[in-house]
């Protein structure tokens, strides 16, 4: 019985357009709206970085080559380690950063 109550509102147009003309929905799509976008430009940022990324460049390098031995794969690693670690140093220091500002 609500549920067809509800549908026969929804169904009606100026029912629906005095709700879009509301302050309250108006404000609730503005706020989606800018959600959206703040997600698409940090979406797009973390896309650049990690293109960026030294550590991606080195994995595609090591990729590259056929280690000699069990001692050099296991060097290989554990730079590729240190690299990873030190990117997410430095991502933690600018985010800190930015969150200061």
């Amino acid at each position: 019985m609500l549920a067809r109550m509800l549908m026969s509102l929804i169904n009606k147009l100026h029912v629906i357009e005095k709700l879009a003309e509301s302050r309250p929905i108006r404000r609730a799509a503005q706020i989606t709206a800018y959600a959206f976008t703040r997600a698409q430009i940090a979406g797009r940022d973390a896309t650049q970085r990690a293109l960026r990324s030294d550590t991606l460049r080195q994995v595609r390098e090591e990729t590259g080559r056929v280690p000699g031995d069990l001692g050099e794969m296991g060097t290989r690693v554990k730079r590729v380690g240190e690299t990873f670690v030190k990117e997410v140093k430095q991502g933690w220091r600018d985010g800190s950063r930015q969150i200061k500002k």
